[in-house]
């Protein structure tokens, strides 16, 4: 469970690929591509398209909201009237969620575009991820005489292509992603479309964040996520290689190109245990299947015996999964004890206590759950504050008899510089802990942890085990966050410069 840490963003595109087929306006995809990644960024919405015959040859629209609102779903005629507006044989949309920049600045909602007369250096760019590397980039910039307006990884990007672009010479766009790889740390999956009808997308060369594609009906489609793949029906799809660029043009075609060596990778493990959908495949592995394996090796490692009065009772909703798999493996009754209030948001609630809050997000079922012993699985334990506050409703207001916590994910013990906003080891719960010489916690610690969150035990996946469940092998996985081990530069830069801070 994430306590206010904001979720990734997403990312989608559509172009059209053959001349020979009725004209496809494939800006109407795009509301319901972005629906199905509406869980990795609610705070804006907005889609870039490209049509030849128009005088905007690109035309954006995006705003504060959900998609739903963005696009006006729930009137289909303004709806449509948005769709034809940009209609067109290429675009590119995007929700965001803020690591980056003010929350509530229509501004700063995606795709950003940047208009030239020259239609080469017409361009709109979708961006997902985080450039650990975002102070110097931007310094450099200010050095070369460039005024930064919003302060956010995608304005220091679109800066960065649009010094690419310089000159009266084009450049190829494998050549303009290896100048932009050599200048960035951090993870990036971009999108790019310009005023010539031209569409790339890239992914960094360590492959941290996702991206995948496909075709259907002479249509490509790219996601952050296989889901919204899927749900068209596209079942052969692929995952972007890191380090690579897929090109392509409307009406023409497309290809696939290696802009840069992947010398090693590190897919964040984040995607598999929180971010993702469940019904996503990401780098050739489900989530679903992942999930599941967590939570069968959560109950193998199991230290107490189960009894007639256990329950398991999974915080909604990405633990879910997970709570039924540990129940299976022990033979312990799964109940859904707590249910989420899918309406209540981030929304700040004036005048009421935490636990308030909590009792409208949250709402324990006492008659399932009053004089058992429960074991309250969640996916993850980064500030602990929602958790807490969790546990202590449990035993108020449903009655419960005791609770004992278990974590499908190893303890997070440092900060991320890659897209989830946990930027300082001073937010994070278990920082306040001491590790033991092999790095992870001794049973008095962990009895200490369960005690701050009021619990009668605490729990936690080993990293060997996350990493057998999610199938791929350690060293192409980024576990940053669990081991301080960052896969580039400034990520063990940000972070030693943290442990000098009073």
């Amino acid at each position: 469970m994430l306590d206010n840490i904001r979720e990734e963003c997403g990312i989608v595109a559509v172009c059209q690929l053959s001349s020979t087929n009725q004209p496809v306006n494939v800006s109407s995809y795009i509301p319901n591509l972005l629906l199905d990644l509406q869980h990795r960024g609610q705070l804006g919405a907005g889609m870039s398209s490209y049509h030849a015959q128009r005088g905007s040859l690109i035309k954006t629209h995006r705003d504060l909201g959900l998609v739903e609102r963005v696009f006006a779903l729930h009137s289909p005629k303004k709806s449509r009237a948005i769709v034809e507006e940009l209609s067109g044989s290429l675009a590119i949309g995007h929700v965001r969620y803020a690591t980056s920049g003010k929350e509530e600045d229509v501004n700063l909602a995606q795709p950003f575009e940047r208009i030239h007369g020259k239609k080469w250096k017409w361009f709109s760019i979708a961006f997902n991820g985080n450039l650990a590397n975002f102070e110097v980039l931007k310094q450099g910039l200010i050095e070369h005489g460039y005024h930064i307006t919003y302060d956010t990884d995608t304005e220091i990007i679109m800066h960065y292509i649009n010094r690419e672009l310089r000159g009266d010479t084009e450049i190829g766009f494998a050549k303009l992603c290896d100048s932009l790889a050599k200048n960035f740390d951090g993870a990036y999956c971009i999108l790019f479309l310009n005023a010539k009808g031209e569409f790339f997308a890239m992914r960094d060369p360590l492959g941290i964040k996702p991206l995948c594609y496909g075709v259907k009906d002479d249509l490509l489609f790219v996601s952050s996520e296989s889901v919204a793949l899927t749900r068209l029906g596209i079942m052969q799809y692929q995952d972007l290689e890191p380090g690579c660029v897929l090109i392509a043009k409307s009406h023409q075609g497309y290809s696939i190109e290696r802009y840069t060596p992947c010398q090693k990778k590190a897919f964040c493990h984040f995607e598999w245990v929180y971010f993702s959908n469940v019904a996503s495949v990401l780098n050739n592995r489900s989530v679903f299947k992942t999930r599941r394996l967590m939570g069968r090796l959560l109950a193998e490692h199991e230290d107490l015996e189960a009894t007639a009065e256990d329950r398991i009772v999974p915080v909604p909703e990405t633990a879910n999964i997970i709570g039924s798999a540990y129940g299976f493996k022990r033979q312990v009754p799964v109940i859904e004890g707590v249910i989420r209030n899918r309406y209540v948001g981030r929304t700040f609630i004036e005048g009421v206590t935490r636990q308030e809050v909590m009792m409208r997000k949250f709402l324990p079922i006492p008659r399932l759950l009053a004089g058992k012993r429960i074991f309250l699985v969640d996916d993850s334990l980064v500030r602990s504050t929602t958790l807490k506050s969790l546990v202590q409703i449990l035993r108020t207001y449903a009655r419960v008899k005791e609770i004992h916590i278990r974590i499908a994910c190893p303890p997070i013990i440092a900060p991320c510089f890659y897209g989830i906003n946990f930027p300082t080891s001073q937010e994070l719960f278990a920082t306040k802990f001491p590790l033991t010489k092999q790095g992870d916690f001794s049973k008095e610690t962990l009895a200490q942890m369960a005690q701050a969150l009021g619990a009668d035990s605490l729990r936690f996946l080993s990293i060997d085990s996350l990493t057998k469940a999610i199938g791929h092998r350690q060293h192409n996985i980024c576990l940053a966050c669990l081991n301080a081990d960052y896969p580039t530069p400034f990520g063990t830069k940000n972070y030693h410069q943290q442990l000098q801070l009073p």
